[in-house]
């Protein structure tokens, strides 16, 4: 497990971020508007995502966080998560929210 800070202006350290990136087999990026708006979780859906999905998910599953990866990232970034958590919040858990989303388009 690893951080980085790099809005620091920095060029050092935007080159050792840059080289332990390519190390990583998954990014999780905040952003900073979400979180200075008081949304949580304050993440960047657009920027944020595990290598190799395809090994880690089934191929029902796979599509449908494809789809929704999708759609959120066709929305504004604040708008996005906020529906986001207010979808994922009617359901007990991931599995049922995916298997809503896998046949139904759940956000407008």
């Amino acid at each position: 497990v690893g951080t980085a800070l790099i809005d620091t202006g920095s060029r050092m350290d935007e080159l050792i971020f840059q080289e332990f990136k390519g190390t990583g087999n998954m990014e999780l990026v905040l952003d900073r508007k979400l979180a200075d708006r008081r949304v949580w979780p304050a993440i960047d859906i657009s920027q944020s995502g595990t290598r190799r999905e395809e090994l880690l998910l089934d191929p029902d599953t796979l599509h449908a966080v494809t789809m929704l990866r999708r759609t959120l990232t066709s929305m504004h970034h604040v708008d996005a998560m906020e529906q986001l958590t207010k979808q994922l919040g009617r359901f007990k858990t991931n599995a049922e929210f995916i298997k809503l989303i896998s046949g139904v388009k759940v956000l407008d």
